[in-house]
């Protein structure tokens, strides 16, 4: 149990610099620059999804912890959010390096999800584009105001009194994971996933929700051993962003919209495994 404590404050530790190089962004932002500036940062979304995807697909969930953020905020899109949420990676990319798996399978894997969260991240944009038109008058201030910052001490103070706030609820709600996969057990969650090849990937799905590295460890060990197919750990990649989702509820104002960001996220992530199943793609 001290094991499963460590390893949750060891996981959160990493997401500081992320979280605080965010926040203080978002303060500049607010803070520091003109309309003008704020305005030329909302346009850039028309390209937020491919650059969303790029930066998703490095090792580290503390890109969907920022973009989050930033979604929040209404300084992104709701289909640059969706992008990196699908593109990201988290532990997968380091464990099927530290197995000397082949560079070819773990190209066709990332540019699957880079492909996946661009392509829908953009799609959701064209569909939605009037609802984020709407959105551009939400300023960052009203994230600033629900934290109830000071902000008039600076924006480094603020920065790191958001970093901290919201690092001690990603630390608490990790701990609480960490313990619940403790007592369950990896060996009985793989037995949800065992020879079922169309369900599989729904089942690797509801796993990837888990708002902790934790989920993509797994589904990634899974594979490695030939327990799950690759299209079965394709969904449960695809869904999973890591603590993102768990911050999501926290900064994001709405429950019913979270819900269906995760509900969308989710069917999205099932959908593009199943059509890989049918395919019968090899990786």
């Amino acid at each position: 149990m001290i094991e499963v404590i460590e390893d949750a404050i060891i996981d959160s530790l990493r997401l500081l610099p992320f979280l605080f190089i965010t926040y203080l962004i978002m303060e500049y932002i607010e803070h520091k620059t003109k309309e003008k500036t704020r305005d030329a940062i909302k346009k850039s979304g028309k390209f937020g999804p491919l650059i969303g995807g790029l930066l998703g697909i490095f090792p580290q969930c503390g890109f969907s912890v920022s973009a989050t953020n930033l979604y929040a905020a209404r300084v992104i899109t709701l289909g640059t959010l969706i992008a990196v949420y699908l593109s990201t990676s988290d532990e997968m990319l380091p464990i099927f390096l530290s197995q000397d798996v082949p560079a070819i399978t773990i190209i066709k894997i990332l540019g699957i999800k880079l492909v996946v969260g661009v392509i829908s991240g953009f799609v959701i944009d064209l569909v939605l584009r009037k609802r984020n038109q709407s959105q551009e008058d939400e300023k960052i201030e009203d994230l600033c105001e629900k934290e109830h910052c000071h902000c008039e001490h600076g924006i480094f103070k603020s920065a790191i009194k958001h970093t901290l706030g919201i690092y001690i609820y990603i630390l608490i709600i990790t701990i609480l994971i960490n313990i619940c996969i403790y007592f369950i057990g990896e060996e009985n969650i793989e037995q949800f996933l065992l020879n079922k090849p169309i369900l599989g990937p729904a089942i690797a799905g509801l796993i990837g929700l888990i708002p902790n590295c934790a989920s993509s460890v797994i589904i990634t060990q899974m594979y490695l051993e030939n327990v799950i197919s690759a299209a079965t750990m394709i969904s449960g990649l695809l869904v999973g962003a890591g603590v993102g989702l768990a911050v999501l509820f926290k900064t994001n104002k709405g429950l019913k919209e979270n819900i269906k960001i995760i509900s969308l996220l989710y069917c999205i992530g099932v959908l593009f495994g199943v059509i890989i199943e049918l395919l019968g793609i090899n990786i």
